[in-house]
């Protein structure tokens, strides 16, 4: 999976994959192995791991990810080391990064979950619910690591009662390597296009400049206003427009490759 974690439509940047699971209660050995498992596949892809900076599953996420040599952000609830540390007796261990939020356990889900490219439910109870629903309601693209207690092995029924279009999409798998590899199958094939609900709505949605001129993106295939491009390019007498750098890109590598796909200019 090596060189798999950088965002497709941002070359250069790599993707931040959430990992949300239970942080406190009895933990089965195999469970913690699971998602020590887990953090090691994300930080062999290249990606950044991202965790509530809370002990439990997450913290045993953290910890493989560090062994393999990974990059690990933790969204802390506190607002310095010291109230990470000694109020909310969370660790600051296998962490590079913390982000002090101030918002309390409950307040930073939503940092977590808008600082994350991809979510990953692991076990969890009712945080984890929390963390979930605002994944689900935003159009994040999850991953449920199955078979890891807590409500990892409800979430399909608990989506399905929602009834709710959301433009999220959920990958479930028991194994944690392959689950992370079809995460990022998944995101660099599609979601990369529209990673939440609010992605790209001021520029391909209601009130873009322009709606009636709209051209493809030879790379992609993503329709959208001229006005809206984020870059624009004239090849063999055809104008051409690209939703992100990385298909300005990847147009700019090997032009002939697309050649004929644009509009006359």
């Amino acid at each position: 999976m090596d060189g798999e974690g950088t965002n497709p439509a941002w070359p250069g940047m790599s993707l931040k994959v959430g990992v949300m699971g239970g942080a406190s209660g009895d933990m089965a050995a195999a469970h913690l192995a699971a998602a020590e498992v887990l953090g090691g596949a994300i930080a062999r892809s290249g990606c950044v791991l991202v965790t509530g900076a809370c002990p439990g599953l997450p913290l045993a996420a953290a910890r493989g990810a560090k062994a393999a040599g990974g990059t690990v952000v933790g969204i802390s609830p506190g607002l310095s080391l010291d109230e990470h540390v000694y109020k909310y007796r969370s660790p600051a261990e296998f962490h590079d990064i913390l982000v002090f939020t101030g918002s309390g356990l409950m307040g930073r889900e939503v940092d977590n979950i808008r600082t994350s490219d991809i979510v990953v439910i692991v076990g969890g109870r009712s945080g984890t619910l929390g963390e979930l629903a605002i994944a689900y309601d935003e159009g994040k693209l999850i991953g449920v690591l199955t078979g890891t207690g807590g409500i990892s092995d409800m979430v399909q029924d608990i989506l399905a009662k929602c009834a709710k279009e959301t433009g999220a999409r959920v990958v479930y798998d028991p194994d944690p390597e392959r689950l992370v590899a079809a995460l990022l199958r998944v995101y660099r094939a599609e979601h990369h296009r529209l990673p939440s609900c609010f992605g790209g709505t001021w520029r391909f949605g209601e009130g873009a400049a322009n709606p009636a001129e709209v051209l493809a993106d030879p790379v992609c295939g993503m329709r959208l206003p001229v006005a809206a491009a984020y870059a624009e390019r004239t090849s063999g007498g055809r104008r051409h427009v690209f939703c992100c750098p990385g298909c300005a890109a990847a147009f700019d590598a090997a032009p002939d490759r697309y050649a004929g796909a644009g509009a006359p200019g």
